[in-house]
């Protein structure tokens, strides 16, 4: 077993990544505090072509060097908007038939390995604060929850790990069921 040097890789260029088919997963960040966390989201879904991330309330847009420090050039490819108020954004998912859903521990969520993505649907995941988590104003206009789950005594993993969790399970399931 040999370790593959980054030639062979087979990345795509800025405007390659741009031409691309999109996974039909749009992100939706409300309230993120950390500047590294939002980097980290950035770099996830360029990696799985994530159709577009939102940016709302608190949480900071590029550029931002400590958001470059771990999005590494992903907020060049990815594309994002930024708006204050996330419940007008998930309305107007919603309005454009995208399903929207809290990743988020609630009554009746879905468990990650239950959830089954439908094709031919485009789904939006709305993440929350660090600390309090996707609003209860927001879940309520979701059209449902999933929810990773845990054994441990924590129930509660970083944001950005929680997006990579998610994004790939979903992605993993559109592009290989």
């Amino acid at each position: 077993m040999r370790k593959l040097a980054n030639s062979e890789l087979g990345r795509k260029s800025t405007d390659e990544f741009k031409e691309a088919g999109k996974t039909p997963i749009i992100i939706v960040l409300d309230d993120i505090r950390s500047l590294h966390n939002i980097g980290s989201v950035f770099r996830t879904a360029d990696a799985f072509l994530v159709e577009k991330i939102y940016l709302c309330g608190i949480t900071a847009t590029p550029p931002n060097k400590e958001i470059h420090k771990t999005a590494l050039g992903a907020t060049e490819t990815v594309e994002w908007e930024h708006h204050k108020d996330v419940l007008q954004v998930i309305q107007n998912l919603k309005d454009t038939n995208t399903t929207v859903l809290a990743i988020e521990q609630v009554e009746d969520a879905v468990f990650l390995q239950d959830f089954a993505p439908e094709e031919n649907t485009k789904y939006a995941l709305v993440f929350g604060n660090e600390v309090k988590g996707v609003s209860q104003e927001a879940i309520k206009l979701c059209h449902g929850s999933i929810e990773i789950p845990q054994l441990g005594t924590k129930h509660s993993l970083n944001i950005s790990v929680s997006a990579g969790i998610v994004v790939w399970d979903i992605f993993s399931k559109l592009q290989y069921s």
